[in-house]
């Protein structure tokens, strides 16, 4: 088995077949001096130069590879660029584009140069992109033309200082430069900038699933504290050993934590190619038809996904699959969903947890231990949770408590940008709250029950949603449901599920008995929905999470207007 036991050094080959033995064995070596870019593209250029670092398939089918010489060679060209231009260590470099080899040239050649990328989803509106470049202080942007299209729909002061450079080339009527990396007449060498392991690499704010986005601060050595639990979720490579035809791929975008240092940049890290494609709209048929065609091996598939492949393919997957390890985090999957992995993906999905401040800091790995579904997994190597209490103590095993994460990864965040008071709130003493709600079982595992303010209180009952959902998510009408508190006079709040129907089925009184039933038989009679809503599509963040607070705000509007 492989485990990285040394980041940033050296892989070390473990014998040993037992979580408690690798966590024993773990110790943290951050060195003092650690640039990201450095380690993702010219390490590979320097030892494997013909390795191949990405596949792209674009919408029209076309494939194009590109080697880790090739990746170095352009980053160094954007670099040299971007210096004439008069880029700075220190600056901020808003990244507006799509999975592709343009997205990856642009994050590592910020890191090179020792300025600050900030990753930013194509899907955001005028108001969610000006927020983010006026909080970070962009002044530099790469993108393309459809993403300077969006751009000139900013207001005047997002667009003020804003550089747009678009990858595709120059666009006079856009007010675009060009930066077509192949064809830019520069030099192929850069040297990169000797950064410290601590200075800051990369802004990624929060999908503002309890307020507004926040914008956490992340040094260069976030990509070391990934690569534990970046191989635990991937079995510690056990079945990659002596492989050479390996791919790595999400449908998760490059934007968000998931995508881009859950898989890409990790994956690179590992001289592991990355499949790049981007899908216009996310299509469980395609899915299924692009991991076969390219043959998949290891993928992080968010749990939106994977309800949505459920549902085109409940029994066997309709392509041959070549899948060695899957992981899946963000909302908690449930046992119907787990049995289904095994069933038609061929392999036990690898459960983990994080958040945008500190990730990947839990995790399940199937390779040495029996998973536990529904449970996000016990602490990644290196890295101490607990439940605690709001008095900052531990709570007892079964006990229900906050979530926390005691500082010391080297992913953890270093700050908000610009948000002091935030930062200060986000620790209990040594403890980072992660807004979660959970229990410690035994052996360290944790249950995720709800975040803070989703847990339901009714009738003297602290009601977590993410069980019911699972439980409704069971019955063979539903494709989505969410679950949350709707205010009662007399039980404080009632359990209200709001539910995407399959195909075929249609709503009735009869349906709505048969799933409340359904939730009272498998769970407990002041668990299940007094209320069902059928609705056409739940709201869920960028990164797949469900907007329950939307779901909840929907309901007082109504009862406003009564």
């Amino acid at each position: 088995m492989l485990f990285m036991v040394v980041p940033g050094v050296a892989l070390m080959k473990k014998t040993t077949s037992t979580y408690q033995k690798l966590c024993s064995d773990f110790k943290w070596d951050v060195p003092q001096f650690y640039n990201m870019g450095y380690d993702t593209s010219e390490r590979w250029a320097r030892k494997s130069p013909n390795n191949i670092a990405m596949i792209e398939v674009f919408p029209d089918g076309e494939l194009k590879t590109t080697s880790y010489s090739q990746l170095d060679s352009l980053v160094n060209k954007g670099a040299n660029y971007l210096v004439k231009m008069g880029l700075r260590r220190g600056d901020r470099i808003g990244i507006l584009l799509p999975q592709s080899l343009e997205c990856a040239i642009s994050h590592i050649m910020a890191f090179k140069l020792g300025a600050i990328s900030v990753p930013l989803f194509l899907l955001f509106g005028p108001d969610a992109l000006s927020y983010r470049i006026l909080n970070a202080g962009i002044e530099f942007l790469i993108t393309d033309n459809a993403g300077a299209k969006k751009l000139r729909d900013m207001p005047r002061a997002a667009q003020k200082k804003l550089h747009i450079y678009t990858v595709d080339g120059e666009d006079p009527k856009l007010k675009t430069s060009g930066l077509c990396f192949s064809e830019l007449n520069e030099s192929q060498s850069f040297k990169y900038t000797e950064t410290n392991s601590d200075d800051p690499a990369t802004i990624t704010y929060t999908s503002g699933t309890t307020g507004s986005p926040k914008g956490a601060l992340h040094a260069h050595r976030i990509l070391l504290g990934h690569l534990p639990g970046f191989e635990m979720f991937l079995n510690l490579f056990s079945r990659y050993k002596n492989e050479t035809s390996n791919l790595l791929w999400t449908p998760a975008d490059w934007a968000w934590m998931g995508g881009l240092y859950n898989i890409l940049l990790p994956g690179l890290y590992h001289g592991l190619p990355i499949l790049a494609h981007r899908f216009e709209k996310f299509s469980a048929e395609k899915a299924f038809q692009l991991m076969s065609d390219y043959k998949v091996t290891g993928a992080f598939l968010p749990p939106t996904a994977l309800k949505l492949l459920r549902s085109y393919a409940s029994d066997r997957s309709p392509n041959k699959l070549y899948l060695k390890s899957v992981g899946s985090g963000g909302e908690p999957l449930g046992s119907e969903l787990v049995e289904w992995g095994r069933r038609v993906l061929g392999i036990t999905i690898n459960e983990f947890y994080g958040q945008t401040e500190c990730n990947l800091v839990l995790s399940s790995c199937e390779a040495i231990m029996e998973p536990r579904p529904g449970i996000a997994g016990p602490p990644v190597p290196g890295h101490l949770v607990r439940v605690i209490a709001p008095t900052g103590e531990e709570c007892a095993l079964g006990e229900e408590g906050l979530i926390a994460i005691k500082k010391g990864p080297p992913q953890m965040f270093l700050r908000y940008w610009k948000n002091a008071e935030a930062t200060k709130e986000k620790f209990i003493g040594d403890w980072m709250l992660t807004g979660d709600r959970g229990v410690m079982e035994t052996d360290s595992w944790i249950r995720f029950i709800a975040r803070d303010d989703d847990v339901i209180t009714s009738s003297g009952y602290r009601i977590g949603p993410v069980p019911i959902e699972d439980c409704l998510m069971s019955h063979p009408s539903v494709t989505m449901a969410a679950v949350v508190g709707k205010p009662d006079k007399v039980r404080t709040e009632i359990i209200k599920a709001f539910i995407v129907l399959k195909p075929g089925w249609t709503e009735n009184s009869e349906l709505m008995r048969e799933l409340q039933n359904h939730v009272k038989m498998r769970l407990s009679a002041h668990e299940y929905p007094r209320e069902i809503e059928i609705v056409k599509h739940l709201p869920v963040t960028n990164t797949g999470k469900i907007l329950r607070r939307k779901l909840r705000d929907m309901d007082s509007i109504r009862l406003d207007k009564k």
